[in-house]
């Protein structure tokens, strides 16, 4: 008779561990709006599954706004390449919106088609042209921002996911720390204004 393995047991109640691990492993994020049967099946057993991922050296990060991703500090100078380009895209995208009077939280309402995209790159040229990004090349990283689950193709255009919310956080976070440094300066208007901080580029 053979003696079952120790954990087995746990194993079986993972079913979707290789499926979920190929996913993270790849860099994708997970998000409970595009693969919601592979969402409660992580959220059903989530120790279990963060157990085992620590134990593999992997840092499982599940965010209660509905993603969940394998969180790495150190980025190759290509993903590192890749995120700052989508930083830009999803920041040229969050302010058109705004200008528009559009709540930023609701991101997962908009439609983002090639006309409007065209029309945000015209907007913010200078800086867009500067990372070398023309209007299809804002095409092809909303295609990189499916691969990595930040965003999803529709017929009409892209919706965002609510991965995006890493990058939204970081925004507002800069914001804040800008109004702080402002509120700073005018209480102490002998500082020097040549002081400038340089934003860290996120991993």
């Amino acid at each position: 008779m053979t003696t079952p393995h120790p954990l087995t047991p746990l194993l079986a109640q993972m079913p979707a561990l290789a499926e979920l691990f190929r996913l993270f492993l790849s860099g994708k994020h997970l998000n409970r709006m595009a693969e919601p049967a592979l969402w409660a099946e992580l959220e059903q057993h989530e120790p279990a599954y963060a157990g085992l991922f620590t134990a593999l050296g992997f840092e499982l990060r599940v965010d209660a706004r509905g993603f969940a991703w394998f969180h790495s500090t150190d980025a190759s100078s290509n993903i590192g390449k890749v995120s700052r380009q989508l930083a830009l895209l999803f920041m040229v995208i969050f302010d058109a919106k705004a200008n528009a009077g559009k709540a930023l939280q609701r991101f997962t309402d908009w439609l983002i088609d090639r006309e409007w995209l065209a029309e945000v790159h015209e907007q913010q040229k200078d800086l867009l042209d500067a990372e070398g990004l023309s209007p299809d090349g804002l095409i092809d990283l909303l295609g990189r921002a499916c691969t990595l689950g930040f965003a999803v193709a529709e017929p009409a255009g892209w919706r965002l996911l609510p991965a995006v919310c890493r990058y939204l956080d970081h925004f507002e976070g800069l914001a804040a720390a800008s109004r702080d440094d402002d509120n700073e300066a005018d209480a102490a208007p002998e500082e020097s204004g040549d002081d400038v901080l340089n934003d860290e580029e996120s991993d």
